[in-house]
């Protein structure tokens, strides 16, 4: 019975967005935790900060197929639970992202203006209403909701699940660098969901040559849809 994101799909990215959530994660963690030292972090090392806080960004896009393929397996024999902890989750690394988006906006202030002028301009706007404002407590709650209906279903045993909860200690908000719980969260996801992807890619059938070289013919075509989409 098939079941969205699909196995392939799921289990790559219970592999690589976790992996991706740590480098970023460990390239930002030299920097002071405070906006005004992330700003500052931006301003003396521009590609190291960039590419801290794209890895950052696209950790959260891939972990969320990650996450929805364990849902998937949860709701098997949980539908309740694994409902709630899917929906809890998926929009709280939605609002990681909206985060990221903010984030990449201020890296743009930096380079034209100077930190001083982005860490007044994020000063001023720091409150500012929004949308998900209202929604942050799904990032700290989703977490530990998922790791007990993974622990419930049989998904993920107990030392997984504990694992799988410490992402509820990676810091919310916009500019946050890395602490040492920083670095615990994002180490607990990779413990809870590699072993998991990996062992989604081992089942079942391999694919097809004919899927495999469909698949291969395709990666141009995206890659180009990729940079005209840029260009809007």
């Amino acid at each position: 019975m098939y079941s969205f994101p699909g196995r392939r799909v799921g289990g790559t990215a219970a592999i690589l967005g976790p992996l991706l959530l740590l480098t970023g994660t460990l390239l930002r963690s030299p920097f002071p935790f405070f906006y005004p030292h992330q700003l500052d972090a931006m301003a003396d090392h521009p590609a190291l900060m960039s590419a801290a806080y794209t890895t950052f960004l696209a950790g959260h896009l891939v972990t969320a197929f990650g996450v929805l393929a364990l849902v998937a397996r949860i709701g098997r024999t949980r539908p309740a639970l694994a409902t709630w902890s899917g929906v809890l989750v998926v929009v709280g690394l939605v609002e990681r992202t909206f985060h990221g988006g903010v984030d990449h906006a201020a890296q743009g202030l930096v380079r034209r203006h100077g930190p001083e002028f982005a860490a007044r301009l994020v000063g001023e706007s720091y409150q500012d209403p929004h949308l998900y404002g209202y929604l942050s407590l799904s990032i700290m709650l989703g977490w530990p909701v998922l790791a007990f209906a993974a622990w419930r279903s049989g998904e993920l045993g107990v030392l997984r699940a504990v694992a799988l909860a410490a992402m509820t200690l990676l810091p919310l908000g916009v500019l946050k660098g890395a602490e040492v719980v920083s670095i615990v969260g994002t180490v607990g996801l990779c413990v809870a969901l590699l072993p998991a992807g990996v062992r989604s890619l081992r089942e079942g059938a391999k694919p097809s040559r004919r899927a495999v070289l469909g698949t291969i013919a395709l990666l141009p075509l995206v890659g180009a849809l990729g940079y005209v989409s840029t260009l809007g």
